[in-house]
């Protein structure tokens, strides 16, 4: 039995009751293979066969799953029910939508987990959505397919206790991991010198990564130094003069961390940053203030972006070419709703209302001619009335090497 599966699973029965779905569906098969992003918050394990999760209405929680998968079902304690089939799972599953779905419901609603805003609520197929609608074809419920992309981005991001306290591991980890390089790196390291000495310590604790390892931890050192999702370079090496800036988030405990750190690399006989670095840490950090100060429960992401770039653009800078947030769970990049304008890119996320107990990031940065890119990155929780900072905030600028 796990506490976490516990939390998600009791939350997700208030998500489909406040719905206008009677049954929520997750629909999986050779998890090892392709699986749904949502299922390892509602079980912890994998199937072989055709698997239905449902989660009705009533509260009842039912899954049909292959004779041979259902022994670490039965014993979570997770369902009241564990229904096994060895031919086929259609008649059990019809059987099943029957006992759970009123017969006086007119028109049914079965949520699965299809969305064309959020890949992580995107779960479901287009094989196993043809297989499903197939068992349905010719029942009652054979037109009552519906997307679960609000319960889905509802169950991911509003953080359980368990979720919480593996964020806060992941994010002091994080910390950690940047006081080894205030004590480590000097002045000629290369970025990927740093980029190797960060990974060797993130697999020696057994830690996982936030995103795609070949591009974890982002290294940046000077003016010449590539913005965005990019490789470290062997060749670019911290040099006096240089703004130092490193991208990293681990993975604890299945849970993640995603923090941006800037330093400054003195030049000879300089005790401080210069003022045009103090002015930009000052723009960047009102920035993320003013994001803060916008965030809270039914807040539209948008407008959080918007509090952000208003200031930094009045602050006398560019304006970021990306959301000023996004949220942070099982991966970085953890999907849902997301602080960012409301561009094309980013479909319907930014209309989303903020949820309480969701954990975002708040990031941005400006470019400073001759010394390179400062751009800070802390995570927050939001709370009823605000949020909760996660991380300890970067508000000075330190020296390097």
């Amino acid at each position: 039995m796990s506490t976490l599966t516990q939390e998600k699973l009791a939350q997700a029965v208030e998500l489909v009751q406040a719905s206008d779905a009677d049954v929520w569906l997750t629909f999986v098969r050779e998890t090892a293979a392709t699986t749904d992003p949502v299922l390892p918050l509602i079980h912890e394990g994998g199937f072989t066969w055709h698997c239905a999760l449902l989660v009705a209405r009533d509260g009842r929680k039912v899954a049909i799953v292959g004779n041979y998968d259902a022994d670490p079902l039965e014993q979570s304690g997770d369902w009241h029910q564990v229904l096994t089939y060895v031919q086929g799972i259609r008649e059990t599953l019809l059987s099943a939508l029957e006992e759970l779905i009123h017969s006086e419901v007119e028109r049914p609603r079965i949520a699965v987990n299809f969305s064309e805003s959020d890949p992580l609520a995107d779960g479901l197929t287009h094989g196993m959505l043809r297989t499903l609608s197939g068992y349905l074809a010719g029942s009652r419920f054979q037109d009552s397919l519906c997307s679960a992309e609000g319960i889905v981005m509802s169950l991911r991001g509003r953080k359980s206790p368990t979720e919480l306290a593996r964020i806060r591991a992941a994010v002091a980890e994080t910390g950690r991991l940047f006081e080894c390089v205030q004590r480590e790196v000097r002045i000629g390291h290369s970025e990927l010198e740093v980029y190797q000495l960060l990974q060797a310590e993130i697999d020696r604790c057994g830690m996982g990564y936030a995103w795609d390892r070949s591009l974890c931890p982002i290294v940046n050192t000077g003016p010449d130094s590539a913005e965005g999702h990019s490789q470290p370079s062997a060749d670019l090496r911290i040099a006096p003069g240089h703004l130092f800036h490193i991208d990293l988030g681990v993975t604890l405990d299945g849970y993640s961390s995603d923090l941006q750190r800037c330093w400054y690399v003195p030049q000879p006989g300089e005790t401080a940053p210069p003022e045009v670095l103090l002015r930009a840490l000052a723009a960047v950090n009102g920035a993320i203030s003013a994001a803060a100060a916008a965030l809270r429960p039914g807040v539209p992401g948008w407008e959080v972006d918007r509090a952000a770039r208003e200031y930094i653009i009045a602050a006398g800078y560019p304006e970021y070419l990306h959301a000023v947030g996004h949220q942070v769970g099982r991966i970085a990049h953890d999907g849902g709703g997301v602080l960012a304008p409301r561009w094309e890119r980013y479909g319907r996320t930014p209309e989303l209302p903020v949820e309480a107990d969701q954990v975002y990031t708040l990031e941005l940065g400006v470019e400073v001619k001759g010394c390179g890119y400062l751009s800070l990155e802390e995570m927050v929780r939001v709370t009823e009335s605000g949020v909760e900072w996660l991380s300890q905030r970067q508000l000075e600028l330190p020296l390097l090497g």
